[in-house]
């Protein structure tokens, strides 16, 4: 199973946050990677920096043939087509893709090469805007390292 994780609180080129979240299931649904199945839309406080608008979050459980640095240099792209510009972590933004899961692979972080790629995603116990999507539409996931299900995450939150 393929999860990306989506949010956005900054209007940007592809209108308001929720029509950008819109947008970029579109395209994780075209060319190299196809969705099988999205979360609804759901709004959520920030998490990190709070003194910025709620976002609007969503995960998608896609199927591509791209290995996993290639999705994620795929992801990149569509964040920067949707205005995203890298700045201060966890500001706000008008679009960001996550790469959350990719069939349970565990790649850990080497050196201090501040864009490589680390499977699963760190964040995901922590984060209600990624355990709740997830739970909706893939209940019977597990965590790759802590084999928790995200129901079983989120009541420990």
């Amino acid at each position: 199973m393929i999860l990306v994780a989506l949010g956005s609180n900054k209007s940007g080129p592809w209108g308001t946050p929720e029509q950008t979240v819109k947008r970029a299931m579109l395209e994780l649904n075209s060319g190299p990677t196809k969705v099988k199945v999205a979360s609804s839309l759901i709004q959520t406080a920030p998490f990190g920096i709070i003194n910025q608008p709620s976002f609007v979050n969503a995960v998608a459980c896609i199927e591509t043939a791209l290995s996993p640095n290639a999705l994620l240099r795929r992801l990149h792209m569509i964040e920067r087509v949707a205005g995203r510009r890298r700045g201060r972590r966890w500001g706000p933004r008008t679009l960001d893709l996550d790469l959350i899961d990719y069939n349970g692979q565990q790649i850990a972080q080497k050196g201090r090469l501040q864009k490589a790629l680390v499977l699963p995603h760190p964040g995901i116990a922590m984060r209600l805007f990624v355990l709740e999507p997830i739970a909706e539409i893939a209940p019977l996931w597990k965590h790759p390292v802590n084999h928790k299900t995200a129901v079983s995450m989120i009541q420990k939150l």
